[in-house]
């Protein structure tokens, strides 16, 4: 297995976890979440909706079936978290390094995808 691949994966997987993780508390903790939405402005009915965006993006980076499908995922997941990090930056409340740490493993994801896959 080479460099590339590896570095790959190992984006891949991290960010998926966080990804999906931060999806889980949208579920788990939606009241708590929704104080965090209202503190940065946002409606508190996207806090389901974003979840299950976010998850359908993560299956479909993993399944990489459909091209066009994987590049529209890559893009949703790129302006989420950009918007998130942009927001946490505004509300100056200490959150933007996940959101930062996700933009870079998508990134590195997105850059490498095509010479592993």
């Amino acid at each position: 297995m080479n460099t590339q691949k590896i570095i790959y994966w190992i984006a891949t997987g991290l960010l998926s976890l966080m990804i999906l993780g931060s999806a889980t508390l949208y579920f788990v903790q939606t009241e708590e979440i929704a104080k965090v939405f209202k503190l940065l402005g946002y409606p508190t009915h996207l806090i389901i909706p974003i979840a299950v965006a976010k998850i359908l993006g993560i299956l479909t980076l993993l399944r990489n079936r459909e091209q066009k499908l994987v590049e529209w995922a890559y893009a949703g997941l790129f302006f989420e978290l950009l918007l998130a990090a942009f927001s946490h930056w505004q509300a100056q409340d200490g959150e933007i390094a996940a959101s930062l740490v996700a933009l870079v493993l998508l990134m590195i994801s997105y850059n490498l995808k095509n010479k592993v896959r």
